[in-house]
């Protein structure tokens, strides 16, 4: 009876882990990049599956020609086969060759550091725990949700400003790790318009599973519309509402020494807020933009994520400042 229950609570739970949906996958390319990389993975899956049959084929022929029948001499030990050992010292050098060289050839077009003069050009910086995204050519600069258009190259330079990180968007690309001092590149040209979840991939502390990031492929019209907003100043609030009593006390607490809004405070510790208003997510993907949530980060984030650098108000803000401050806040479009 229990043997029976243990195996029907591994198939549901195997049923459960096949059904997704799975926004991670790998198995679901989306760019250049990654088509490039599941078609290497098909093309040695096949290789292995084939190399898997013959090699059970002939194990189960062995198995059966020479079985121990009564009355029949057992089979004399053979030593020494000149074209069954040179069949098997050539058969995976070939199949080694025919995995190598796709292998290679896909390691170097993916190497992300030979672009087209006109791909757009993003510098990725992770931080414990959210990722800074930089627009050279563009002047702009984000925070956990990183657009591109669909069908351009783009070119991604990841590094890091305190530990080991990995930057990684499986539909559009490979990981790559985010190094304090180094700069690795990915290039991709995402084929779908599309939001793209990813994750740091690279164990970094304490919320490194809050890490999470988006990549979100917009069409060029929408692409340059955001470009556009990012690039003009900070939304003013209206006269006497509450999100300019919100601007009045962002400016008068601790959060100007941490975060950015273009023209109000210079912070750099923590993302920049100039538009944050126009972020779906919050705490770097882990929360929805709402004022609930918003509301709830200001409070005390690091009850809502262990380790993160932002530390309760001291003095603590009251109800009335942290709900002038959301409604601040989401006025940043």
């Amino acid at each position: 009876m229990l043997r029976s229950r243990w195996w029907l609570t591994s198939a549901a739970l195997a049923l459960l882990g096949c059904g997704g949906p799975f926004p991670q996958s790998t198995l679901a390319p989306r760019s250049d990049f990654a088509r490039a990389t599941d078609v290497l993975f098909r093309d040695i899956f096949w290789w292995a599956a084939a190399v898997f049959v013959v090699v059970e084929l002939l194990l189960i022929i062995a198995l059966v020609r020479f079985r121990h029948r009564e009355g029949r001499a057992a089979p004399r030990p053979a030593h020494g086969h000149t074209i069954l050992e040179i069949a098997w010292t050539l058969a995976p050098a070939v199949i080694l060759v025919f995995v190598a060289v796709p292998t290679v050839r896909t390691i170097f077009t993916t190497a992300g550091e030979d672009i087209p003069p006109n791909a757009l050009k993003v510098e990725v910086v992770g931080h414990q725990w959210w990722w800074e995204y930089k627009y050279p050519d563009l002047g702009i600069a984000t925070a956990n949700e990183m657009h591109v258009p669909v069908g351009k190259p783009v070119q991604v330079a990841i590094t890091s400003a305190d530990v080991i990180h990995s930057f990684w968007a499986p539909v559009l690309g490979g990981k790559r790790d985010a190094i304090p001092g180094h700069v690795n590149y990915i290039a991709f040209s995402a084929d779908s318009v599309g939001d793209y979840s990813g994750q740091c991939a690279e164990f970094c502390g304490a919320s490194h599973g809050n890490m999470r990031l988006r990549v979100l492929v917009d069409r060029d019209s929408a692409f340059q519309a955001w470009v556009d907003e990012q690039k003009g100043g900070p939304a003013t609030p209206p006269k006497a509402s509450l999100a300019e009593q919100g601007k009045a006390v962002f400016s008068r607490s601790a959060c100007i020494g941490c975060h950015t809004i273009q023209g109000v405070s210079p912070g750099i510790i923590g993302p920049n807020l100039t538009h944050v208003g126009s972020r779906i997510t919050v705490a770097a993907g882990l929360f929805p933009n709402d004022s609930a949530h918003l509301a709830s980060w200001i409070a005390d984030a690091p009850s809502l994520k262990p380790g993160v650098l932002m530390t309760r108000m001291k003095p603590p803000l009251t109800d009335a400042d942290i709900a002038a401050v959301v409604a601040y806040l989401q006025s940043l479009k």
